[in-house]
């Protein structure tokens, strides 16, 4: 007996989807007009406009050397976590699909 493989029609709503995560990405880029700052700079600002003669009480043990290395570390960072998260989903994942079922 033959199997006959046929296409998932899912495929047409797969690319769907990657078109409107890129719209989501790339749309508030071309519309929304602004700088873009961080939101320490902001907070800084605002702590500014409330109480003028506030002195910080804390430094920063480590001050990156340029805004590029800054942007390195925050994105390393995150790529790291990204990393442990997908390892734990799918050792998780792998576990509860080895355990046998009951079912046979």
């Amino acid at each position: 007996m033959e199997t006959q493989y046929r296409q998932k029609p899912q495929k047409q709503g797969n690319w769907l989807i990657v078109f409107a995560v890129i719209a989501l990405a790339v749309l508030p880029l071309i519309f929304v007009k602004g700088e873009y700052g961080g939101a320490d700079g902001e907070a800084e600002e605002a702590i500014g406009e409330i109480q003028p003669d506030y002195e910080p009480w804390f430094e920063a043990v480590f001050e990156p050397p340029s805004g590029e290395i800054e942007s390195l570390l925050f994105v390393s960072q995150a790529a790291i976590g990204a990393g442990v998260i997908g390892y734990a989903i799918g050792f998780y994942r792998g576990r509860t699909e080895r355990k046998p079922s009951g079912k046979e």
